[in-house]
């Protein structure tokens, strides 16, 4: 037993050395997570300064229901905009007028035929006829740029001023 007393206190200094040295690099490693740590906390506080929470847990499932109701509201408005679309498509918007000399022995250029259609060439072309003695208004539905009724030259040409308008 001597010889390992001997032997222990031969290589105490070595030992307490090695503790002491360990002991230094777990303070140093304490010393730096500690600052590690800090810097962390305040980065937190400056996050969560003004939210109205508490942690971080609470915050992020905040963040979440609002993204959710942002989502929903987003595919409300897409889905309001596709129908506002259609319907803008089906909306009589463009508009073709031709004025003429109806009738070539008297008036002038008083006559005229508007077409209004929409992007499908659906719509309606009126037709004013004046003379000295009279006038007279016709309108014809249009589907496709086609009527179920006899177009005259000067109707096709507004329809067609109309087309060009889209």
């Amino acid at each position: 037993m001597s010889d390992l007393n001997n032997l222990i206190l031969e290589q105490l200094q070595w030992f307490v050395g090695g503790v002491i040295l360990l002991i230094l690099i777990l303070l140093v490693m304490v010393f730096t997570q500690s600052a590690k740590l800090r810097k962390m906390r305040r980065t937190y506080e400056t996050m969560m300064a003004g939210s109205g929470v508490e942690n971080l847990e609470t915050l992020l499932i905040d963040l979440k229901v609002q993204m959710d109701a942002i989502d929903d509201e987003q595919k409300y408005q897409r889905k309001s905009q596709e129908i506002i679309l259609t319907k803008l498509k089906q909306a009589k918007g463009n508009v073709g007028i031709k004025r003429y000399n109806a009738f070539s022995d008297q008036g002038s250029d008083l006559s005229f035929s508007i077409a209004i259609v929409d992007e499908k060439k659906n719509g309606v072309v009126i037709s004013a006829l004046y003379s000295r003695d009279s006038s007279y208004v016709y309108a014809k539905p249009l589907a496709a740029g086609e009527s179920t009724y006899a177009l005259s030259p000067e109707e096709v040409e507004a329809i067609s001023l109309a087309v060009q308008q889209g």
